[in-house]
């Protein structure tokens, strides 16, 4: 079983249940609640939609306990020097569970009004970091469109690497993961 919470310095990474997508599709009021976190002006951000929020559920409801952890994480900037309560900033994680070669696919998006302040950076290393500790990805790929710069550079800063442009105008990016040292 894979943890279903990660930390960097200043995020919490929770990854999406089916009582945190349900909330956020149908019952709005109650999703910051559940979440333990305030809501950002922009929600939701980028590409992360309903369409994709729909996508999640229906993974998690197929997959069960197993799918857990492999789909959408909430990016929940902690209460401190930048905000007097735990904030929902953005979101990120994996499109399914690792291929049997090891490699999974991870996005990211941030809020507009939080965009700038190098959290989707942070934000994609600790997916990184998360990937690593599962011991079951070897090789993570990410896509964006040509013209997002910022998804770009966050790649660049977290290792990746450019490969190419498919043929729906995505441009391709990969790194290798090492598996992280088991805790001491």
């Amino acid at each position: 079983m894979i943890p279903l919470i990660a930390f960097t310095p200043r995020l919490t990474l929770l990854a999406a249940s089916r009582a945190l997508l349900i909330a956020e599709l149908d019952k709005p009021h109650y999703f910051p609640m559940l979440l333990g976190a305030a809501m950002p002006l922009h929600w939701p951000p980028g590409e992360y939609d309903e369409e994709a929020m729909r996508y999640f559920l229906e993974k998690l409801t197929a997959g069960g306990r197993d799918a857990a952890g492999w789909y959408a994480w909430y990016a929940i900037l902690r209460a401190g020097a930048e905000v007097e309560t735990n904030t929902l900033i953005g979101t990120g994680g994996f499109h399914g569970p690792p291929s049997p070669d090891g490699t999974a696919e991870i996005g990211f998006s941030i809020a507009e009004d939080w965009q700038g302040r190098g959290l989707g950076s942070e934000l994609a290393a600790g997916l990184v970091a998360h990937a690593a500790q599962t011991g079951m990805v070897h090789q993570l790929v990410a896509r964006t469109t040509p013209e997002n710069v910022a998804s770009q550079k966050i790649l660049v800063q977290n290792g990746f690497e450019a490969n190419d442009l498919d043929i729906e105008g995505y441009l391709h990016f990969g790194r290798p993961v090492e598996p992280a040292a088991p805790a001491q």
